[in-house]
């Protein structure tokens, strides 16, 4: 393996260099930090109101998710890392849409109070049990699978109802609805599952 000198005090010191499939198993974490780097972009480009950048650069973003995603259980390039930034940087874009598009007025105030308090709570949670318990394995349940989906659907909704691309206004009130009943749900699902593990926990 080839290895890089680095001279310390007159004294030759070697360490390996990084080999080519290491740095391609670092993929699936490059993609998930280009997501969180185009969170800062996300709000100002929304800010400046310019929805049809703002819309591509969420449906890039979007995919980068599913990409990385993929190339770490293709390839088994799942790492702790990786497991703990890929919904952080889901969150931090998703939240970020919903706190400018809420400013703007594109969406009701209340929805981005909801989805941030409900967000808010479920890291929250998941910091307390992986303090009390060590290397929490959280899965998403369906309705929080369903909750996100619609958030999604939500923000490119507004987006492209903004464009002009495609008018869509008369659906939003139904995804507003959907997002509303999803997140309380889900929230509600967190907080019994937190209650469950905290019983077993006190059992042992």
């Amino acid at each position: 393996m080839p290895r890089r000198a680095l001279w310390s005090s007159g004294d030759v010191v070697t360490h390996p260099e990084p080999s080519f499939p290491a740095l391609i198993s670092q993929i699936p974490n490059i993609l998930t930090l280009a997501r969180i780097a185009a969170t800062p972009v996300m709000i100002l480009l929304l800010r400046d109101r310019a929805y049809e950048s703002a819309l591509l650069l969420f449906i890039v973003a979007g995919v980068t998710d599913g990409l990385d995603g993929y190339i770490a259980k293709r390839f088994d390039f799942v790492s702790r890392l990786g497991a703990i930034l890929d919904p952080i940087a889901d969150k931090m874009l998703i939240v970020s849409a919903y706190v400018m598009l809420a400013v703007l007025g594109d969406i009701p105030f209340w929805l981005f109070l909801l989805v941030g308090f409900r967000d808010v709570m479920i890291v929250g949670g998941y910091l307390i049990l992986e303090t009390l318990e060590g290397d929490v394995q959280m899965q998403p349940s369906i309705v929080s699978k369903v909750n996100t989906f619609l958030q999604i659907a939500l923000v490119i909704a507004v987006l492209l109802d903004k464009t002009g691309w495609m008018p869509v206004g008369m659906f939003l009130g139904f995804l507003v609805a959907a997002v509303t009943v999803t997140t309380v749900l889900s929230g509600a699902h967190y907080v019994w599952y937190w209650g469950i593990r905290e019983e077993s926990r006190r059992a042992r």
